[in-house]
């Protein structure tokens, strides 16, 4: 009878069916219920044997992982902006890339006391609690039109105790007889044109959170419209948009009336969120 494989081992096989070693690596860990910080763990235990059950859930995780379903998914939970959310298929896995959104919503209200907040689409609830958390002194409000993303939403609020307040809508139209208005509105809406040949791969993922429309630009459009009546006078809106978007999401923000109109780039370089600034005198 053949002894069981070693940590090292399993990661090599993974590493042949072609899974990326962080991949692997952070999949390993979390059958083993270890932290996913632990990888220099699995380097000084690359020896230890693990048993058959083990191997057999680490082989179906790869699996669904080689099939490309995310890795918030397979293991529940994703970092974003310092905190820790948990996440499965009724929302998106919040992506690093939202942290440009993130920061330049932070600087956009600096020096407001107690600002107004708001996320549209707020899916985890990534955006919405990263801004609550970092100012704890804002009023943040979140929306999604979909009841099971606002219930994974809900959850990390009260997981991490943070006191954002959550609504069901479509974009702004919730918040039409509020009568409410925001010193920044923030959103990270679905931008991927609806025959777009990537979506093909992102099955696992709900696809009224991806795809909008011929172009990718209906939601954004729907947003730039809705957002001036509330806003504050000088307020900003902020959109996260396709790594080709920019130029366009610019040209609907200057139509509308918005000033300051400019776009900030995300680690890569890449052009992934543009904004504006509604004139204080109109």
């Amino acid at each position: 009878m053949s002894l069981p494989s070693s940590i090292a081992q399993a990661l090599q096989a993974a590493a042949r069916q072609g899974l990326e070693r962080l991949d692997a690596q952070g999949l390993l860990l979390h059958t083993l219920g270890r932290s996913p910080h632990d990888r220099a763990w699995l380097l000084s235990h690359d020896t230890d044997a693990l048993d058959a059950d083990t191997l057999a859930r680490f082989d179906q995780l790869c699996a669904r992982r080689l099939d490309n379903e995310p890795m918030g998914y397979l293991t529940g939970w994703q970092e974003f902006f310092g905190l820790t959310l948990q996440v499965d298929d009724r929302v998106l896995v919040p992506r690093p890339d939202t942290e440009t959104l993130v920061e330049w919503a932070l600087q956009a209200v600096l020096g407001l006391q107690a600002p107004r907040m708001l996320d549209l689409g707020t899916g985890s609830g990534a955006v919405a609690l990263a801004l609550a958390h970092a100012r704890p002194d804002a009023a943040v409000h979140a929306v999604d039109a979909s009841a099971d993303a606002l219930a994974v939403a809900q959850g990390n609020a009260r997981r991490l105790s943070l006191p954002v307040v959550f609504s069901q809508g479509s974009w702004l139209t919730g918040h039409s007889g509020t009568g409410a208005t925001y010193a920044l509105i923030a959103s990270n809406p679905p931008y991927i044109p609806q025959h777009d040949p990537h979506l093909a791969a992102l099955v696992h993922e709900p696809l009224q959170a991806l795809a909008a429309g011929a172009d990718g630009l209906d939601d954004i459009r729907v947003i730039i419209a809705q957002a001036p009546a509330h806003l504050d006078p000088g307020g900003w809106l902020l959109l996260e948009h396709g790594y080709d978007q920019a130029a366009a999401v610019r040209a609907l923000l200057q139509a509308q009336g918005f000033t300051q109109v400019q776009s900030r780039r995300d680690m890569a370089g890449i052009e992934r969120c543009s904004g504006g600034q509604w004139p204080t005198v109109k």
